[in-house]
């Protein structure tokens, strides 16, 4: 534990609190120790069931975890000081932040005229326009949309999904290596995270089962472009994947198709396949840009109306300024074919790199997106040694949870003539010893 902070409390809520204080003040750091419980409990003079009660409550609400003989540490992202992306230095290259390029968003023209209205908008939530316009989307890959709604993007509508679904303690099986910040949103809403291994193809059967049959509640996973390797589900992992969720129908399978492109083929997808309980959530924040935070999401009855429900008790509805303005996009041919000139782009960028990268003998992760996952054996090497020679990219550990080692490169925005470059620089970091990984 940092030595300039003292915990302080004589009740199990007091001691809490004092810890969650020195959280969200910075004085406890991530993956700082905090004392043993019969260490602190005699500096505090109470019992020691007091202090582990104290931690018990930290541990549920994810400002710490417990690490067996390592004792209990402050968590990477703890709920109260939730982690915001380092600044990127001057002068680097910024290959780490999973944003799309902003040459292929539209300018965003809000609506000029939106009248008031007499109350709330609780009533009718959902503008029709747009509700329309999302079961079409979903129609089109072939998901149920006869019960659609709204959230204020992904994260929020997972977030509710889950909490009306399970209760503090359940266990939720999440990807490995996956989106990070679910991995930071899971804990902090008191559920335990279970890691389900991720191919070329999506989730594996095999890991999928062992988490279905420790008891899972809920999970969540990733249809296509997944964060951060890219893998995308082939159809038949999603029967083998469907089979197995059949013997567990009391399970809820949440999807979040972040990528859903607003055109081209459809994707296999677990939620088109009938599942008992089962929900999708499609944004546009990577196509249409980052500050729309809407989502749509489609579900099977129960899911949608405890989905619905929660959200008329907190913000009630979506702002309908929000709900015109992506409407609007959805149906701008100009913006449409912007959209579609950057799906073309993304590829061709995370191939360049890809393609690159395997002329040094170093293999990346099959898939798609915007994102390229490199397993690597020492993440801090490689992030320093590319930030010696101007490239900025992401640690694989925000993205693992028991996953080996790698690191996400963002190729959105990188020219593809950078790309021989950058793998260039790549394989001198690596060195000579390290030249091949398996993919």
């Amino acid at each position: 534990m940092a030595t300039q902070y003292s915990i302080s409390g004589t009740t199990a809520k007091g001691i809490a609190a004092s810890v969650e204080r020195g959280v969200s003040e910075g004085e406890l750091a991530p993956g700082d120790a905090l004392p043993p419980v019969r260490r602190l409990a005699d500096e505090l003079g109470v019992s020691p069931g007091t202090v582990a009660t104290a931690y018990k409550e930290l541990r549920r609400r994810g400002l710490v975890v417990t690490r067996g003989r390592g004792g209990t540490v402050v968590a990477e992202a703890p709920s109260v000081a939730s982690r915001r992306p380092p600044r990127v230095p001057e002068g680097l290259v910024d290959l780490a932040g999973g944003h799309p390029d902003p040459a292929f968003l539209p300018v965003l023209h809000p609506p000029a005229e939106v009248r008031p209205v007499f109350g709330s908008h609780r009533a009718a939530p959902r503008l029709a326009g747009l509700e329309e316009l999302t079961r079409a989307w979903y129609a089109r890959d072939g998901v149920p949309a006869e019960r659609v709604s709204f959230a204020h993007g992904a994260l929020d509508c997972i977030a509710r999904l889950l909490s009306v679904e399970l209760r503090p303690g359940d266990a939720v099986a999440v990807e490995d290596p996956g989106f990070h910040h679910l991995l930071d949103l899971v804990p902090a809403l008191g559920l335990r995270m279970v890691p389900v291994a991720v191919d070329r193809e999506g989730i594996t059967p095999d890991a999928l089962r062992t988490a279905l049959r420790a008891g899972v509640r809920a999970v969540v996973c990733t249809p296509r472009a997944q964060n951060p390797t890219g893998a995308s589900l082939s159809p038949a992992r999603r029967d083998a994947l469907v089979e197995l969720l059949r013997e567990f129908p009391e399970v809820l399978v949440v999807e979040d198709d972040y990528t859903a492109e607003l055109s081209g083929p459809a994707a296999p997808t677990l939620a088109a396949a009938g599942l008992d309980r089962w929900a999708q959530v499609r944004t546009v924040s990577k196509r249409l840009g980052v500050d729309l935070r809407w989502a749509g999401v489609a579900g099977d009855p129960v899911t949608i109306a405890r989905h619905d429900g929660r959200m008329l008790m907190t913000s009630g509805w979506v702002s309908h300024v929000l709900q015109e303005t992506v409407a609007g996009l959805l149906t701008d041919q100009a913006t449409v074919r912007l959209v579609a000139a950057g799906e073309v782009a993304y590829a061709e960028r995370r191939g360049a790199l890809a393609g690159a990268l395997r002329t040094y003998g170093i293999r990346s992760a099959e898939g798609t997106g915007m994102n390229l996952w490199v397993p690597v054996r020492d993440e801090s090497a490689v992030v320093n040694g590319l930030r010696t020679q101007g490239w900025w990219v992401a640690a694989g550990a925000r993205f693992r949870i028991a996953a080996p080692t790698g690191v996400r490169i963002t190729t959105a925005a990188l020219d593809p003539a950078d790309a021989e470059r950058l793998a260039a620089d790549f394989a001198g970091v690596l060195g000579d010893a390290q030249a091949t990984y398996g993919g």
